[in-house]
């Protein structure tokens, strides 16, 4: 179990939670919740002691394994990948390590017990079953089996961080702090991790996630942090968004109470307080005012930014013709006789696992990438923008927010841009910040904003859930749902997806799968249930 005791955390004069008391109990999956910036991570990493809080303390009981993924991946560059993950069980890594030392040496009796003592811990771990499982976990999270004895360093960032989770998960800890699991992550990954959660891990789960499906298919019970507090909620985060609704509702009209009734002694006070034969009642009305008190409604952290996509004028009926696009890096086949006729209105989901070339032809596409083979076609007046995965090309100049903005935006009106930057959260000092300081929901809706002032008529968009917090994430969604231009979208997060598209275009191995329809009709036209464990363990093709 994990208590939280007096605990309150401010950096400077901005507080985050005060005097916060909770148990957290085992076998609970705990999701925190809360606007960007509000103390998420922050209370991670108080449970991991890698901060200390400003006042109180969070007691974890002696013995308890705390497990969480490791971002210090560098340590691990030249280790081999099963190795990496059997590490997360560091008696059992230490006990291989301590037996490859005696074998090499010289064979004494003292030599030989220790030996002894060396299996028997080996045994205790399941060591001889330790590679066995750690090739499950990796496959699981989407490393092929032939990456799996090569040195980490020999993998893209992203399946670096997917190792490091597959180590955390590995050592089986007692309490596991995860900050953002589902980033990297493609849809059938997220589903085994969910699977994996739910089913395998037993101990005490302590998660953030923006991902609005993980956050319901995995909490039982929500950490909220907001008006300075953190307020545990039972169930899921549907379950919560409904109760806290409930609540502040409860909250809201008891302070009305409250203050119809202070508004009525008190004219009462006013009308009869210098009438001699109602004097006393009047005081006495006066001291049952003093008596009340209302009950203090802190303002929330939640704000959602104002997201509104509009044309400068409509597109061609045909938007987007892809003729047998061809990609290879190296021996690497990436896409093969891609073909795609995409009208205008349409709002498509193109899915598919990491790697398989998504971000590829979004580029190939806008001619930022030269395809193989094949042919791009735009349609008459189609006016594209494009929001990209990566923000550091698009915001690499050392300047002010409001001046990155003016700058892209030059044909706006100083006031225009200030309003729009209003739209998305950036109010007073912060349009002085630096692009370069800001953070990744900050920037995303900072290029987001650019977009709105282009006015397009074809949204291209790589990944644009990530950094967004959830309030941000509903606020798109609302957007272009509501955008009558034309969107190609890539995303991994399934609840967006469901939301907004109105195509899915899934890349394969075997090729691409055209369904005209969203994502819960594909779904159900394809079989292809994720959360099912057979297809997970990819007996469904």
């Amino acid at each position: 179990m994990i208590s939280l005791i007096e605990l309150s955390m401010h950096y400077g004069s901005k507080l985050l939670f005060d005097e916060v008391n909770l148990l957290l109990m085992p076998g609970k999956r705990y999701a925190i919740v809360g606007a960007n910036g509000s103390g998420k991570s922050t209370l991670l990493r108080l449970m991991m002691n890698e901060e200390t809080p400003s006042l109180g303390e969070i007691s974890i009981p002696k013995g308890k394994q705390i497990g969480w993924v490791n971002q210090d991946q560098f340590r691990f560059e030249n280790t081999r990948v099963l190795d990496v993950v059997i590490q997360g069980k560091e008696a059992l890594w230490k006990a291989f390590e301590e037996k490859e030392v005696l074998l090499a040496g010289e064979w004494t009796d003292k030599a030989a017990q220790r030996f002894v003592d060396i299996e028997e811990t080996i045994a205790h771990y399941d060591g001889y079953m330790a590679e066995g499982q750690a090739h499950t976990l990796l496959t699981g999270l989407g490393i092929p089996l032939e990456n799996h004895t090569l040195p980490l360093s020999a993998l893209s960032g992203g399946f670096k961080m997917r190792v490091l989770l597959a180590q955390a998960l590995f050592g089986n800890p007692d309490i596991l702090l995860l900050d953002e699991p589902t980033n990297h992550l493609d849809m059938v990954t997220i589903c085994w991790l969910e699977e994996y959660l739910i089913n395998n891990f037993k101990g005490l789960l302590v998660f953030v996630s923006h991902d609005i499906k993980f956050l319901n298919n995995v909490s039982t019970n929500i950490l909220d942090i907001d008006y300075g507090e953190i307020r545990e909620y039972p169930g899921n985060y549907d379950y919560f968004l409904s109760n806290k609704s409930l609540i502040m509702a409860q909250k809201l009209q008891e302070k009305k109470n409250l203050e119809d009734k202070i508004a009525s002694l008190q004219k009462f006070v006013d009308r009869f307080k210098a009438k001699a034969s109602k004097a006393a009642q009047a005081r006495s009305r006066a001291k049952m005012i003093e008596k009340i008190e209302l009950p203090d409604i802190k303002n929330t952290s939640r704000i959602s930014p104002h997201f509104d996509f509009q044309i400068k004028r409509p597109s061609g009926k045909q938007v987007l013709s892809l003729n047998n696009i061809s990609k290879a890096f190296g021996e690497k086949v990436v896409l093969k006789d891609i073909k795609a006729d995409i009208k205008r209105g349409e709002k498509v989901a193109l899915i598919g696992p990491n790697g398989i070339g998504k971000s590829t032809l979004l580029k190939i596409a806008l001619n930022l990438l030269a395809q193989d083979a094949g042919t791009v076609e735009w349609g008459y007046e189609t006016q594209t923008a494009y929001f990209a995965q990566d923000h550091h090309e698009a915001l690499k100049e050392n300047v002010s927010v409001y001046d990155w903005l003016a700058h892209e935006a030059s044909s706006e009106t100083s006031v225009k841009v200030r309003h729009m930057l209003g739209q998305v959260l950036f109010v007073k000092d912060e349009v002085e910040k630096s692009v370069l300081q800001i953070s990744g929901g900050e920037a995303a809706r900072l290029l987001l904003a650019n977009i709105m002032l282009q006015k397009p008529n074809v949204l291209i968009m790589d990944e644009p859930t990530n950094h967004l917090d959830v309030e941000s994430i509903e606020a798109l969604c609302e957007a272009l749902k509501a955008y009558s231009g034309t969107l190609i979208l890539v995303s991994h997060d399934r609840h967006f997806v469901g939301k907004v598209a109105t195509r899915v275009i899934a890349l394969t191995r075997k090729g691409i799968k055209d369904f005209k329809g969203n994502y819960q009709e594909y779904l159900k036209y394809y079989q292809e249930d994720y959360l099912n464990v057979d297809f997970l363990a990819g007996k469904k093709h």
